[in-house]
């Protein structure tokens, strides 16, 4: 394989209440923790979108962002990570068991994930419709690993928007393989959650 990275933090951070990516996690910003797993995981190359030092500009949805990353890619690579700024606690190691996975060759994407461990119920307004079996449901992690040939066929086989790259695979009939997730693979979405990463780490 030849195999790159791409490190998405483009989003407005909205519930946040500014960039995330740029945000700092014991005086690193998180752009800088998740492009270290990568490169540390085995990738031979990251390409960052966002506002930070070599970033590329971003679109304005995550797709659009990941997408200037996947064309920015040079010439030969064959395989490609995608990992979400907002996971600076992903580790190393998972990018290598994600790419492990991929490398078996037999499914066009893997993904970490972790098991539910609440109780997950569906309601309409105030009201409980549905309590949901979560015996076959998990929570979907990055980095997250594909054959680039099918990422690209799938971004540019629609334009309906996605919350990771893995539903736009499965979109176009590409095989999603899963590998355990890490628990503490936290995604920053509100100011307090970088106090429970700082704890994490500690």
């Amino acid at each position: 394989m030849n195999l790159h990275g791409i490190v998405v933090g483009a989003g407005s951070g909205r519930r946040f209440g500014g960039t995330k990516a740029t945000s700092l996690l014991r005086g690193r910003p998180l752009w800088e923790w998740a492009r270290d797993a990568l490169v540390q995981g085995g990738v031979d190359g990251v390409v960052v979108v966002g506002p930070f030092p070599g970033g590329l500009p971003g679109g304005p949805r995550r797709r659009d962002s990941v997408l200037v990353g996947l064309h920015a890619l040079r010439d030969g690579v064959t395989h490609v990570v995608i990992h979400d700024a907002a996971r600076p606690l992903a580790s190393a190691a998972l990018t290598r068991v994600v790419v492990a996975r991929l490398a078996r060759g037999d499914v066009a994407a893997v993904v970490p994930a972790v098991p539910l461990r609440d109780t997950v119920k569906r309601v309409s307004g105030d009201l409980v419709t549905m309590t949901v079996d979560r015996s076959e449901l998990v929570a979907v992690q990055t980095p997250q690993a594909f054959v680039l040939t099918t990422l690209l066929e799938a971004h540019h086989s629609g334009d309906e928007d996605a919350s990771d790259d893995a539903t736009l695979v499965e979109r176009v009939g590409g095989l999603v393989a899963v590998v355990p997730g890490e628990p503490t693979n936290l995604k920053i979405t509100y100011p307090e959650d970088l106090v429970v990463a700082e704890a994490v780490l500690r």
